[in-house]
């Protein structure tokens, strides 16, 4: 496998967008466009280019594995909702596909020391991947980038570390009345109230095999799944709290117009010159 760095793109400025309405009669656009309403997300300032892959971008490269055994040897306690300790992983129980692409350092917009970029749906987060002359990255992807030729539970190994990355936080409600107002100063005060992610790249050891940093914890990122059902789109990585926080878990149950407080993105692209072997 090879892990090539670059430089990073300048800073970007967090910012919120509205939430969309919900029980729309409309039909929902074609996945591959945005829909109209889809307001301009900014582009992080390029850079140039360097290398295998633009700047601020990582080369992953690697053998993509669809289904392991992930055996959990140490639980948190006798409910067995969180695993404190894996044991090695087990090998591919199906065929593996060759992944080359490039993947962004950091979660939106892609710069250390800037806060990841929230409240966006997957159409927003596909456009402004687009904009960038970017993609979403798959979740085959995603989760190689993540776990590396081990295919570790953890981007930095099998036991769970609070320490490493940014997980594990207390639960605070959220008002989901004050998140879907229409007033921005009320839905930005709540993601504030409710905020408990970090800047990109505080944390050193959360970083993965491949040097992509914030895999997992911090902010879910939008990604697109390759099974397409139920939706086009799905998130990886979990977020600051108790939650799944691991390489391979998947949540597919919201549609591309969803947006919350916690869901950012990153994006990714094919290696210039390549073949492209994204599904």
């Amino acid at each position: 496998m090879k892990v090539r760095a670059y430089a990073r793109p300048l800073l970007a400025l967090l910012f919120f967008a509205p939430a969309a309405a919900a029980g729309s009669d409309e039909p929902p656009p074609p996945v591959d466009a945005p829909p109209p309403s889809t307001p301009a997300i900014a582009q992080p300032t390029p850079t140039g280019a360097a290398g295998a892959c633009p700047d601020g971008m990582l080369e992953v490269e690697g053998d993509y594995c669809p289904e392991v055994e992930q055996r959990c040897i140490k639980w948190e306690n006798e409910k067995k909702f969180r695993c404190l300790e894996f044991a090695p992983t087990s090998p591919c129980k199906k065929p593996t596909s060759h992944r080359r692409f490039c993947m962004d350092t950091y979660e939106w917009p892609n710069q250390a020391g800037a806060t990841p970029v929230v409240m966006k749906s997957w159409y927003e987060a596909k456009a402004a991947c687009a904009g960038a002359g970017k993609r979403l990255c798959t979740d085959g992807e995603w989760t190689l980038a993540c776990e590396g030729a081990e295919r570790r539970p953890y981007p930095y190994g099998y036991k769970r570390d609070a320490t490493a990355c940014n997980i594990d936080h207390d639960h605070v409600l959220p008002d989901e009345k004050a998140l879907s107002s229409p007033d921005p100063k009320k839905r930005d005060a709540e993601v504030k109230r409710l905020w408990r992610g970090e800047a990109s790249g505080t944390r050193p050891r959360c970083v993965s095999p491949f040097g992509v940093h914030d895999m997992t914890g911090n902010v879910d990122e939008w990604v697109v799944n390759e099974k397409g059902r139920p939706h086009q789109s799905a998130l990886k990585g979990g977020y600051w709290s108790r939650v799944r926080g691991r390489c391979r878990p998947i949540t597919d149950g919201h549609d591309e117009f969803f947006v919350y407080y916690q869901i950012g993105f990153r994006c990714c692209s094919d290696v210039p010159g390549a073949a492209s072997a994204t599904p």
